[in-house]
């Protein structure tokens, strides 16, 4: 963007400004996601927004054009040298972004508590990595899409609608919401273990009990629809047992979907 100037003249904006507003955006979104990689960085932070939220948000995970990503990348290696950031190599080869403490002290000036991301990039496993990336970029669609969009990490610590207690015992993976609406998101790469199974099960009952007098509601919204991100192994077990339990209409009316094309569970090796 130029600006004019009374006498005619023309000046352009202040790169050192457009530079710290970048690093501040990819702070608040760090400290949102707890670390993102580089792609991610430049859907999210080097992506033009939405004015307004989709009428009907696909999951389908953003791609930064050529030039967000080379934006993405001189910003974290400034941040980098600033010691802003942490960086670390994911599983998958792809390297990671965390807050360092320097970055936590820049958020924190501007009232916003803040931790370093040392032990977010520490020791993760392959198969935890893959579902963080997965549930990240699902949230990442959902912002860019202009919609309000619960994080993972922020879910996990209970900074979210449900809080720590869920919603009905139950907490997704991504949450968003658009208008009074909620998209419940839930990323299984592997089969659960017996009590999370029986856990998962538990809500859905609720959820069709809830749905066969009108709607599910929570946090002043209406329940759209729960999606499933899993494999087709997943999908089969759960339409099976589904059946099995009497919840089939969960998935005739559309309340419960399946989504196994968008999204690969292989820990395969990136690009960084």
């Amino acid at each position: 963007m130029t600006i004019r100037q009374g006498n005619g003249a023309s000046t352009r904006p202040d790169g050192r400004a457009v530079a710290r507003e970048h690093e501040t955006r990819v702070l608040r979104a760090l400290h949102r996601f707890g670390w993102l990689r580089t792609r991610d960085v430049a859907a999210l932070v080097f992506t033009r927004w939405a004015s307004r939220p989709a009428a009907h948000p696909s999951l389908a995970p953003v791609v930064g054009s050529t030039s967000a990503l080379r934006m993405a990348q001189r910003t974290l290696r400034r941040m980098r040298d600033s010691r802003l950031v942490l960086a670390a190599l994911g599983p998958d080869g792809s390297t990671v972004y965390a807050l360092a403490e320097g970055g936590t002290r820049v958020l924190q000036s501007m009232g916003i508590v803040a931790a370093s991301g040392k032990d977010a990039v520490r020791g993760v496993s392959p198969g935890h990595f893959r579902h963080r990336c997965i549930s990240n970029e699902v949230a990442i669609a959902g912002i860019v899409q202009g919609l309000r969009v619960s994080t993972e990490r922020e879910i996990s610590r209970g900074l979210w609608v449900g809080g720590d207690a869920g919603v009905a015992g139950k907490r997704p993976d991504v949450l968003w919401r658009s208008a009074d609406s909620w998209t419940w998101v839930e990323v299984q790469r592997s089969r659960y273990n017996v009590r999370d199974y029986a856990q998962l099960f538990a809500w859905l009952r609720a959820l069709n009990a809830a749905a066969t007098g009108g709607a599910f509601q929570f946090g002043s919204g209406t329940l759209r629809q729960v999606v499933f991100i899993c494999n087709s192994a997943m999908e089969a077990k759960l339409r099976r047992d589904l059946a099995e339990k009497g919840l089939s209409s969960l998935l005739d009316t559309g309340l419960l979907v399946f989504e196994r094309s968008l999204y690969s569970f292989e820990t395969i090796r990136f690009a960084p």
